[in-house]
C-alpha cells in the first residue's frame, strides 16, 4: 500500500491527538504506512480548509474536523485505496 497520508492542524492538543490516532490506525492497517503532520498555516489557507484537523490521503481531504472515531479513520484510509485502485486498474 503506497499512499501519502497527511494530517494538517493548528498544532493544538486536539490536532495532535487526532494525528496520534491516525498514526495508530495507519500502523494497524499496514506497518509501512507513514503519516505526516503539518502546522503550516499556508497549507491550511491554500487548500481552503475551514476546520482543522484535516486528514488528507494522496492530497485528497477525507476527514475535516476532529474525530476520535477509529472506524471512520480506518474506512477513510481503506476507501481511498479502493478509490485509487478502481481509477487506475
Amino acid at each position: 500500500m503506497n499512499k501519502k497520508i497527511e494530517v494538517i492542524g493548528a498544532g493544538c492538543p486536539t490536532c495532535k491527538k487526532f494525528y496520534d490516532l491516525v498514526v495508530k490506525v495507519a500502523l494497524e492497517i499496514d506497518s509501512n504506512l507513514k503519516v505526516e503532520y503539518s502546522t503550516d498555516i499556508s497549507k491550511i489557507v491554500s487548500r481552503g480548509i475551514m476546520s482543522v484537523p484535516v486528514l488528507f490521503i494522496n492530497d485528497n481531504p477525507v476527514i475535516e474536523g476532529s474525530t476520535d472515531d477509529i472506524l471512520k479513520i480506518k474506512n477513510a484510509i481503506l476507501e481511498e485505496e479502493k478509490y485509487n485502485c478502481e481509477n487506475c486498474c
